[in-house]
């Protein structure tokens, strides 16, 4: 399965080290989930956890994006879907999963979320929260119906 993640589950994935994302982190270690990034997708990461409201010195920041750029397989952006996204910042992750036909665009972002119907429709591209991917589609989850 493939998928894409933005920034906001990044952090709670790698900054936060939130339970709730346990089965990401799982899928992620064991392969069954390959995640696609671009360059910029990783700079902003590490960008965001450079802010002082974060507090995390430089050596812990570099680990934390070396841990991310291990678990991510890098490609190139993508173009325009042609599917927009009203905050600018997030459309490289639209693109990107639909350019690639990912399985997922995992996000906790309500701009991304609000595009999960048109996104399903339009290109198969499931959108959701990490625990919507979970109880969904993560290994050992209850698999549902495709729309």
């Amino acid at each position: 399965m493939r998928a894409v993640v933005d920034t906001n589950v990044w952090l709670d994935l790698l900054v936060f080290d939130d339970p709730r994302i346990a089965p990401l982190a799982g899928a992620l270690g064991s392969g069954a989930l390959v995640v696609l990034a671009t360059a910029p997708m990783l700079e902003e990461f590490a960008d965001v956890i450079g802010r002082p409201r974060f507090a995390i010195d430089a050596a812990r920041r570099e680990a934390l994006v070396a841990r991310q750029r291990a678990a991510v397989r890098l490609v190139e952006p993508a173009p325009d879907c042609r599917l927009a996204c009203t905050d600018r910042d997030d459309q490289r992750f639209v693109d990107l999963a639909v350019a690639h036909r990912t399985d997922w665009l995992l996000s906790r972002d309500k701009a991304l979320l609000r595009l999960r119907r048109t996104a399903l429709r339009r290109f198969g591209l499931r959108i959701g929260t990490p625990e919507a991917w979970s109880a969904e589609a993560a290994p050992g989850g209850a698999p549902t119906p495709r729309l």
